[in-house]
Order: structure tokens, then C-alpha cells, then sequence
């Protein structure tokens, strides 16, 4: 694949290593970053510790602060660096509402989300890294944040639903699932050689395409 002027998302469940992957293809491959800035948001904690009431807050602060990140810096050029790399994707926001919101707040949220998702470029490539909920919960662990400590299976199984309920119904774009259960591509670097190889020479479709590495 070549990379000049490309736009490529490196996506997947909580823990699932997303932003350490698109960081080092970016330092390799003299790339541009987009990170998601989800540190500073207020309500994380709170939804945390109190789903039912904070869950609403947290749903509309993302979507705002996705929408302004993604548009300011897709729509600025950095000359020297040759392609686009981003940790998250705007449709994050609704692939997490569907989990946490109830019917009514999820079909108003849908409504918003669509109107501004129509403003927004799709990407060259949207690789999703595909992992069990159990070996995302270790991964969540060692990073040790206090916030994710109440995360449990059974949330992070209802992400990864949502995700692939997306999957299936977008096809403007190549989709690539990897499962990177029998991998470590964040502390072996033939593993994560075999990873970025897979995701910049495959010959990838629009709509879903299933990678096992």
C-alpha cells in the first residue's frame, strides 16, 4: 500500500493496543498522528462510577470533542509528514452509545451523530484489532488506571458487538478485522513487523475482510 496522502485508522476494544500500534507506524513511516485526547474529559470518571447518570454527558462530550479533533486536523496539512494515522474513528462515538445509552437517548444521539459523520472524510483504511474480552481485561490491568478498574467482560463484549454491527453495515471503505490473539506486537518487534506488513501489503476489499495472524 502506498502511504503518501493516505488516511488510515488503527481501531479496536479498549485495551486492544490501538494507540501503540499507530504510534510506532507513525514514528516509522514519518507519518501524522491523531490520538484521541480522552485524558481530559470530566465525565470519563464519573461514567465509570455511575453509568445511569453520567452516560448521556460522557456520549455528547465525545462526539463534540471527536468532531472538532478529527475536523481541525484532517483539514490541516503537515507537509512533512507523508500520511495520515489516527488511533481512533468518528463512529467510535456511536459504536460506545449503543452500548451505554438506553433506546430513547441512543435514537436521539443516532440522529446527531449522523448529521455531523456526513461532514467528516472516510478513511483509506480502517484496520480493527481484534482480541478476547478476558485478554483485553489483562491489558487493561497492566496499565493500571484507576477509572478502568470497573470495566468487566461483560461491557467490553458489548463494545465489541457494537463494532461488529458497524462492520456489517459499512462498505465505502476496506474494513480489516486482525486477530492479534496469538501476537504481541506492542512488546515483540517480529510480531509487530508481521502486523504492520500485514496491514500495508494486503489487497483488501471494501466492506469487512478477516485477517488471523
Amino acid at each position: 500500500m502506498e502511504l503518501f496522502n493516505k488516511y488510515i485508522i488503527i481501531e479496536g476494544n479498549i485495551g486492544a493496543g490501538k494507540t501503540s500500534l499507530a504510534t510506532k507506524m507513525a514514528e516509522q513511516y514519518n507519518g501524522k498522528i491523531i490520538m484521541e485526547q480522552f485524558h481530559d474529559n470530566p465525565f470519563l470518571p464519573k461514567f465509570y462510577s455511575n453509568p445511569e447518570r453520567y452516560s448521556f454527558s460522557l456520549e455528547l462530550s465525545f462526539l463534540a470533542a471527536r468532531y472538532k479533533q478529527l475536523n481541525d486536523e484532517i483539514s490541516s496539512t503537515d507537509l512533512f509528514k507523508s500520511f495520515t494515522i489516527a488511533d481512533y474513528y468518528f463512529v467510535k462515538s456511536l459504536v460506545f452509545a449503543r452500548s451505554t445509552l438506553g433506546e430513547d437517548e441512543f435514537n436521539l444521539f443516532r440522529q446527531l451523530f449522523q448529521i455531523i459523520y456526513q461532514q467528516l472524510p472516510l478513511p483509506n483504511l480502517y484496520v480493527y484489532l481484534h482480541a478476547s474480552p478476558e485478554r483485553l481485561l489483562k491489558n487493561i490491568a497492566k496499565r493500571g488506571r484507576d477509572y478502568e478498574k470497573s470495566i468487566s467482560v461483560e461491557y467490553l463484549t458489548q463494545i465489541q458487538k457494537s463494532y461488529f454491527s458497524f462492520f456489517k453495515s459499512e462498505s465505502r471503505f476496506p474494513i480489516v478485522v486482525i486477530d492479534t490473539s496469538a501476537i504481541d506486537f506492542v512488546n515483540s518487534i517480529d510480531d509487530y513487523n508481521k502486523l504492520t506488513e500485514t496491514i500495508l501489503n494486503g489487497d483488501f476489499n471494501n466492506g469487512l475482510n478477516w485477517v488471523v495472524l
